[in-house]
């Protein structure tokens, strides 16, 4: 499997500001952006970063990988000029945070998660470089941002984005059958027990005797009847936000966990 990133990092906004028009750039985490140069802005890189990135440093780095073996190249402008680098290599033995591109980010204020994370010193992954794979990834994930305007904005849309999905996510749970846990009603009896027409609250009656015979052990048909019809009437009314075509209402999935979503 190949990667390949030729781009210029640094804060979202203001990469977004000077390249209106001129280069597309996606959003990472850490409030930082992705800017993938033009054809234009490559013929004379160090010229364009010089002139066009005074405000704030940016980092500009390159790697490329087939098959586990590959290399990077990094360097840090600040100011109009190179402070740091160009620093290269394709020897991946030493620790992570000398890896060039990982150096360059935390001269660029990318903070490591702490430990204990997942790849807490691997600052290439704590930023999200690992979620595109080349030029046309990177593209797409700038397409997606791009009629956000600053980077507050795009972060609320995206915790948005994965609230809903884990909300969904939660829901289906609530609706699938576990394995190897018995019931003592099939589909057809739940249907015409509770009066209920085919649907996901068949599969959410299912998990709840199911749920039922996990906490208490087995549950014999009366007592299933008999816990149906008062796990039925506790669903109440449905809000507008969690009616379906049927009339009927899933049980309300948890809240999703924010420490899920992207962090600023």
């Amino acid at each position: 499997m190949s990667y390949r990133l030729d781009a210029v990092i640094g804060d979202f906004d203001h990469l977004r500001g000077w390249a209106e028009g001129a280069a597309v750039v996606a959003p990472l985490r850490q409030r930082m952006g992705l800017l993938l140069p033009s054809t234009a802005l490559r013929e004379d890189l160090p010229r364009t970063l010089r002139d066009l990135f005074r405000a704030g440093p940016v980092a500009q780095v390159e790697a490329d990988f087939w098959g586990g073996d590959g290399r990077q190249t990094a360097a840090l402008w600040r100011a109009g000029a190179r402070e740091w680098g160009p620093v290269r290599t394709s020897d991946f033995d030493g620790p992570r945070e000398d890896w060039p591109i990982n150096a360059a980010l935390a001269r660029l204020g990318v903070a490591s998660a702490g430990p204990g994370a997942p790849d807490y010193h691997d600052l290439f992954l704590e930023v999200g470089l690992g979620r595109g794979r080349d030029e046309r990834d990177w593209s797409f994930a700038a397409l997606e941002a791009h009629d956000v305007t600053t980077y507050d904005e795009w972060h609320a849309r995206e915790r948005a984005r994965r609230e809903s999905e884990e909300r969904a996510a939660a829901e289906r749970a609530l609706c699938e059958r576990l394995p190897g846990v018995p019931v003592p009603l099939n589909g057809k009896e739940i249907i015409a027990l509770l009066g209920i027409p085919q649907g996901r609250m068949i599969g959410a009656a299912v998990r709840h005797l199911q749920q039922l015979h996990l906490d208490g052990g087995p549950v014999s048909r009366a007592e299933a009847e008999a816990a149906l019809h008062a796990w039925a009437a506790e669903q109440g009314p449905a809000p507008a936000s969690g009616e379906r075509e049927d009339g009927l209402v899933l049980p309300r999935p948890p809240p999703a966990d924010p420490g899920a979503f992207p962090r600023a």
